[in-house]
């Protein structure tokens, strides 16, 4: 069986991202409203119907925007730790609401879906390996630096969603508040271009397929920058970047593949904006 993932949207306006085979699926983070998701899917043909849970990174606006509408709209559990729930302030059905615990696998189906703690100015941060038939796909933002655990489940996957979420000398050069750039670029922050650039370089697996760059910001990074920086280093991995303005691509991943990425469903190229 093999796994399909696409991202619905992806940066500072809104994370969400999807994984799954044949019969299920899971969504990472719901950032934009539920009625937006739907449309993107849609033009994507991925069956919302085959949605059967919705994991939380963590509090921040641009990751549970539309997390309260869609798990009521289609009863699907939301997998939040409590810290995070309680600092969220969303009003999710109690009976809906599924804890985890890092490393304890997540059974949805066909698909096992293990978290692990990460450095982000959140109360409880998380990011998440999916997994279905030895397939292992991460979605890996807002994370400050590449700490222990994002070294350990990168070098173990065969797709990611990466973020590159900042240049650095765009992000010295901008207008932005001195503590804000502080904050962007600090240990609890976001993960820049040259950050991204040396886990990919230096920890990706021989077998990894697709990377698809992610949560860029819009005014400290260009995708033309980012894609030109990694696709010199690419070797035979995929490499695309995920847009704040539209839904991705579908990549159809088959395990240990290394032949050309396939998009399915639909017939249009990404482009980077």
């Amino acid at each position: 069986m093999s796994v399909f993932i696409a991202s619905v949207n992806s940066g500072s306006n809104g994370n969400c991202y999807y994984i799954g085979n044949n019969t299920e699926a899971v969504l990472v983070d719901v950032g934009i409203s539920c009625g937006e998701a739907q449309k993107r899917m849609e033009r994507m043909k991925l069956d919302m119907d085959k949605v059967k849970a919705i994991f939380i990174s963590h509090e921040h606006i641009d990751h549970i925007r539309g997390v309260e509408v869609m798990a009521k709209r289609f009863r699907l559990p939301v997998y939040i730790t409590p810290p995070t729930l309680q600092n969220s302030r969303l009003k999710i059905d109690p009976s809906l609401v599924r804890s985890f615990i890092p490393y304890e696998p997540v059974c949805i189906g066909g698909l096992s879906v293990t978290s692990f703690p990460k450095q982000h100015d959140a109360a409880d941060p998380y990011s998440f390996v999916i997994e279905h038939d030895g397939i292992k796909t991460g979605v890996f933002t807002d994370i400050g630096y590449s700490c222990e655990h994002v070294i350990r489940n990168f070098s173990q996957c065969q797709a990611v969603f990466l973020e590159a979420n900042y240049d650095t000398k765009m992000l010295e050069e901008s207008s932005y508040p001195s503590y804000l750039k502080k904050r962007i670029s600090g240990d609890n922050g976001h993960l820049s271009n040259d950050q991204s650039l040396e886990l990919f370089v230096n920890h990706r697996p021989d077998f990894m397929s697709h990377l698809l760059l992610s949560h860029l910001s819009k005014n400290n990074n260009s995708p033309e920058l980012v894609y030109d920086l990694f696709s010199k280093h690419a070797g035979k991995t995929f490499v695309t970047v995920a847009s704040r303005y539209k839904e991705s691509p579908v990549y159809y991943l088959k395990k240990g593949s290394r032949e050309e990425p396939v998009q399915v469903f639909n017939g249009l190229q990404m482009t980077l904006f």
